[in-house]
C-alpha cells in the first residue's frame, strides 16, 4: 500500500478488515461492469460534471480483480504501541521530520496562524501516512474507485468516492492521468480519501489547483485545514508521557473519563520530567499497554487523532512522535514486562468475553475500544488491576469463570 502508517482511509475501512482470502467480486453483481459504468457516467453528469471530464476518467476503465484480492486480504493490525512507535518513529524519520520543518517553516507559520495547527503535528502525520512525499502509491486511482464501487462489499461508499474524484477534475485540481495512489483510492502526501480531498484540500501556493501531491504548501495546508475542521484546539497540548504509582486507581485509565490534572497529581502521577502542573487542565490517563507500559496523559486534542485514525497504537503513534518533533524525550518502555498477545490470542480473547457476557464489537482479533472496555469490566469482577488491558491472569480467570 502507499501509506505507510494506514492513516485516513483506515478509519473508514476499519469496521471492514478481514482476514479472509481473496474473493472474486464479479459473482456478486447483477450486471456486468461496462453497464454499470455507464450508470455511474449518467450519475456524474446529473451531478454537473461535464462530458469532457467523465471521457478523461473512466474512457478505458477495466475491472481490477487484483484491488479487490488486497481488500478482501488486508492484514490484522496487532502490534503493540513499542513495536509499532519504535518502527515508526525512526531516528531517521526524526531528522528528516525535522530538516522539513527547518525548510518549511514559513510555510508552516502561515498554516498555524490560519488554522491554529502547529508545525510537529502536521510533519508527524506527513511522515507516517507517505514517509514525507516518498511513498504515495503507484495504482490508477480512478480504476481502483471503480473496482471497490463496483464491488459489492462497499458499494455506496467507493461510488461516492469515485463521484468526488471526477469533482476533483472536473474543477482542474488533479487530471485524471495524476490521480496515481494505493489499491483504496487515496490521494497525495496525506492520503485523503476524494471525499476529503474535495471538502478540505486548499490552495496554499496561489497557482489556482489544490495539488495535494506535487505541491507542498497545499498539501501542508490541507491537512492542517482538515485537523481543525476535527476540532484542534489552537495553542493547546494533545500529549504528554507521565510516570504513575505501583499503586493506582487503574480503572481511571479509560480514554472516556476525564479529569483535571490536579486529581491525577494528587493520585501520584507525575510527569515524565518532574512534577505535574496541579490546574485544572483536563485529561485522560492512557495506558497503550496497561499499568506496566508506557503511560500517557492524553488532552482534549488526542481527540482529533483518532478522528483521523481509530486505531489506539496509530493516533497514541502520531501524537507521541509529534511530541518529539516539539523536543520531548524518547518514551519509557514502562514499568515492567508486558505480555502482549498476536492476532489470535486477541481473537480467543474475545471469545471468552463473548461466552462471559462481555461487549466486544467485532470478534476480529483487534483490541479495539469495545474490546478494551470489555476488558475493563471482567477485570472489575475478577478483582484484577483494571486498566483495560488483557494479561494471562485475566485470560485464565474467564477460561475458568472465577
Amino acid at each position: 500500500m502507499g501509506r505507510i502508517g494506514g492513516g485516513l482511509v483506515a478509519g473508514a475501512l476499519l469496521a471492514f478488515a478481514t482476514a479472509a482470502g481473496p474473493a472474486q467480486a464479479a459473482s456478486c453483481q447483477p450486471q456486468p461492469f461496462a453497464p454499470w459504468l455507464q450508470g455511474v457516467r449518467q450519475e456524474a453528469a446529473a451531478k454537473g460534471i461535464s462530458q469532457g471530464t467523465i471521457a478523461a476518467a473512466l474512457d478505458g476503465i477495466t475491472f481490477d480483480p487484483a484491488v479487490v484480492s488486497r481488500d478482501r486480504g488486508q492484514s490484522v493490525f496487532s502490534q503493540t504501541f513499542l513495536e509499532f512507535a519504535g518502527r515508526m518513529v525512526a531516528r531517521y524519520r526524526l531528522q528528516k521530520a525535522a530538516s522539513l520543518m527547518k525548510a518549511n517553516a514559513r510555510i508552516f507559520a502561515r498554516i498555524e496562524q490560519q488554522y491554529g495547527v502547529p508545525a510537529p503535528v502536521i510533519a508527524a502525520f506527513w511522515g507516517l501516512e507517505t514517509d514525507f512525499g516518498a511513498v504515495m502509491g503507484n495504482l490508477p486511482t480512478l480504476r481502483s474507485l471503480a473496482t471497490l464501487a463496483y464491488d459489492c462489499r462497499r458499494p455506496q461508499m467507493f461510488r461516492a468516492e469515485l463521484l468526488d474524484a471526477l469533482e476533483i477534475i472536473e474543477r482542474g485540481d488533479l487530471t485524471a492521468a495524476e490521480m496515481v495512489g494505493p489499491w483504496a483510492g487515496e490521494l497525495g502526501q496525506f492520503q485523503f480519501q476524494p471525499s476529503y480531498y474535495v471538502k478540505y484540500a486548499v490552495d496554499f501556493d496561489g497557482d489556482g489547483r489544490r495539488d495535494l501531491i506535487r505541491s507542498t504548501p497545499d498539501a501542508l495546508a490541507s491537512a492542517g485545514n482538515f485537523l481543525a475542521s476535527l476540532g484542534w484546539q489552537r495553542g493547546q497540548p494533545w500529549l504528554q508521557e507521565v510516570r504513575v504509582p505501583a499503586e493506582m486507581r487503574w480503572e481511571e485509565a479509560d480514554l472516556a473519563i476525564e479529569h483535571p490534572r490536579s486529581q491525577w497529581a494528587a493520585w501520584g502521577v507525575k510527569a515524565a520530567g518532574g512534577a505535574l502542573p496541579a490546574d485544572a487542565m483536563p485529561a485522560s490517563l492512557l495506558l497503550p499497554m496497561g499499568r506496566n507500559g508506557p503511560a500517557f496523559l492524553a488532552y482534549p486534542n488526542f481527540r482529533v487523532y483518532l478522528k483521523w485514525n481509530q486505531s489506539l497504537i496509530y493516533a497514541t503513534t502520531a501524537a507521541y512522535f509529534a511530541t518529539r518533533l516539539s523536543g520531548a524525550p524518547a518514551v519509557s518502555r514502562g514499568n515492567g514486562p508486558v505480555a502482549p498477545m498476536d492476532y489470535r490470542e486477541i481473537k480467543a480473547l474475545q471469545q471468552l468475553l463473548v461466552k462471559g457476557g462481555y461487549e466486544v464489537g467485532e470478534v476480529d482479533g483487534k483490541l479495539g475500544a469495545v474490546t478494551r472496555d470489555g476488558v475493563k469490566k471482567a477485570q472489575l469482577k475478577f478483582g484484577l488491576p483494571a486498566d483495560s488491558y488483557p494479561t494471562p491472569e485475566l485470560v485464565e480467570r474467564l477460561r475458568s469463570g472465577r
